[in-house]
């Protein structure tokens, strides 16, 4: 690597409530929602972060939890870890109620700090 690289990767990751029983169009666009927004919040507290994440290919891994109460735990962790995050509340306007919290998208960040919140979850 040269001097201008640094030495991680850089990461988002989306985690969505699986208790919802959302149909696969509306677990797709609530995890879009939460992609913009957590990379926007990226881009205005790091932009070196997200200049990074753009040139490695923007890499996004989906995680999963059963449960509000789990993504508002891990959204508090990405608190105290001042890491950017996300939280996506629905609308209301199709298939659940409006205010419902339906994912979380932290980052994009460092890997190593973003495993500090995600590492334990599966995968979608």
């Amino acid at each position: 690597m040269n001097n201008t690289t640094p030495d991680f990767e850089y990461t988002q990751n989306i985690i969505i409530r699986t208790d919802l029983q959302m149909t696969k169009g509306k677990l797709c666009s609530q995890i879009a929602h939460a992609a913009v927004a957590a990379s926007d919040e990226t881009r205005k507290r790091h932009p070196e972060w997200w200049h990074h994440w753009m040139e490695e290919g923007q890499r996004k891994i989906i995680l999963k939890v059963n449960s509000q109460d789990e993504l508002i735990a891990l959204k508090r962790q990405t608190e105290t870890l001042q890491l950017p995050s996300a939280l996506v509340e629905d609308r209301g306007l199709t298939e659940i109620p409006p205010g419902t919290v339906t994912c979380l998208g932290i980052g994009p960040a460092p890997m190593p700090l973003v495993n500090r919140v995600t590492q334990k979850l599966p995968l979608l």
